[in-house]
């Protein structure tokens, strides 16, 4: 049986901090469809302290950041896009258009279609997180989607150089110094200056994932990604320096962050909480990761590799770092992640910053139902049907017909007899539902 070494803030109190975001949330909304630009900026004024008439950056001051960053800023940026696009890309590869005769004279297929407006959304309120923009704008580059929306909120009272560089060179087509509810809400409802979009991706906040949230259906969205989340599991085969870094890695993203070790080894727990007080005595980021630690950090000790599985699979986190002398039957046997990371040569921020797979996830516990960000996640599979003969419609009218008036829709079956008098030349009498056959 599973034994908790270290808890985090109960969930009651995380629901009700939860039902005031959503409160918040919905009057900013109503606010921005309301009044459009004037809220917008309004906004902005209030949440990031920058004002401008017109959000959308311009061509000069596109460049002008870009030229702000060093030789070697570029190409680490390049050198991360390469590798993310070279994914993506692969990833595309696997997506194949489909005709099939299902029977003689009978086509169906599907095809890939790109989604022709995406709003990206890359996070930099706290930190000026670059990475985001490699991650959505290239990955709906690579799917073919015709304008590509990117907002990013300034940082330190102005747009941050390194994001709008990566933005420009992902190849997004309209960059805004924009950030939070007001971003998300200008992109999906539109204003008198912006273009409402087709599709929202891209991580953020509490509040950018609950403006997300309340907005699906209005556009599409590619998951639920609200504050990052990491599990690492592991054994004795580590050691706790590792384990604590790890945790307090990802810890230092907010003050909202889930970190959870889950261990089959109690030595290794007790060591972990000891290494992460020495280790917060000297992090830069302490202040953000020392309160994420203590409200939401976790030390789970479990009796066996079955039990952690098990656990692994009920937290259902976003990033999983497994570090163990088994980790490949993890990867066979884990089912609820957002992106594993094996062995101790890998870790969660190789997959934020460089190593090419996407850094957008499902959070709070949406990776039971659905993985992340990826290529797909910016086309429509859209199927289209063809009949080429007379027999074949006739054969597959029939059926139709008859199947039609079992559920009663006399109009269906009516759609399927003209083509079977038609095209197959039989005399079939206009549509009649069967009587309703009362029970007994």
């Amino acid at each position: 049986m599973a034994y908790i070494l270290k808890t985090s803030k109960p969930v009651q109190e995380r629901q009700d901090a939860q039902r005031q975001i959503r409160e918040t949330v919905e009057l900013i909304l109503a606010d921005i469809e309301k009044r459009g630009n004037k809220a917008i900026r309004e906004l902005s004024i209030k949440f990031d302290r920058y004002d401008r008439q017109d959000y959308r950056l311009t061509d000069a001051e596109i460049n002008d950041c870009i030229k702000r960053l060093s030789r070697q800023d570029i190409r680490d940026i390049e050198f991360a896009q390469e590798q993310v696009f070279n994914f993506a890309r692969a990833q595309r590869e696997c997506l194949r258009d489909l005709e099939i005769e299902t029977r003689p004279g009978v086509i169906l297929g599907h095809k890939n279609i790109p989604i022709n407006a995406v709003g990206c959304y890359v996070p930099g309120g706290k930190y000026p997180l670059l990475a985001s923009a490699h991650m959505s704008i290239i990955t709906a580059n690579v799917a073919g989607c015709s304008r590509i929306v990117s907002c990013a909120p300034p940082f330190g009272g102005e747009p941050a150089p390194a994001i709008v560089a990566a933005q420009k060179m992902a190849g997004a087509t309209e960059i805004y110094a924009l950030g939070g509810i007001q971003a998300i809400g200008a992109m999906a409802l539109g204003t008198d200056s912006l273009a409402p979009v087709d599709m929202l991706v891209g991580p953020g906040n509490a509040y950018v994932a609950e403006a997300k949230r309340q907005l699906f259906g209005r556009v599409g969205i590619d998951l639920f990604a609200g504050p990052t989340e990491t599990l690492v599991i592991a054994d004795e085969t580590v050691d706790a320096e590792m384990c604590a870094t790890d945790l307090l890695g990802q810890a230092e993203h907010g003050v909202t962050t889930p970190a959870i070790l889950l261990t089959n080894s109690m030595m290794l727990a007790k060591e972990t909480l000891r290494e992460i007080d020495r280790l917060l005595e000297k992090l830069p980021t302490a202040d953000i990761a020392r309160q994420a630690w203590r409200d939401y950090g976790e030390i789970i000790v479990c009796d066996s590799y079955d039990e952690m599985l098990a656990e692994a699979d009920r937290i259902a986190s976003e990033h999983v770092q497994v570090m163990t002398d088994r980790d490949d039957w993890f990867l066979a046997n884990l089912t609820n992640f957002g992106a594993l990371f094996l062995g101790p040569r890998t870790n969660v921020a190789y997959g934020d910053k460089v190593i090419g797979t996407n850094h957008t996830l499902p959070t709070q516990k949406a990776a039971r139902y659905t993985g992340g960000l990826w290529v797909g996640k910016f086309m429509k599979t859209c199927t289209w049907q063809k009949v080429l003969s007379d027999e074949a419609t006739a054969e597959i009218g029939s059926y139709c017909s008859r199947l039609s008036l079992l559920e009663g829709f006399a109009g269906h079956a009516e759609q399927a007899n003209i083509r079977v008098r038609r095209y197959g030349q039989v005399d079939v009498p206009y549509a009649t539902p069967a009587p309703v056959r009362e029970k007994v």
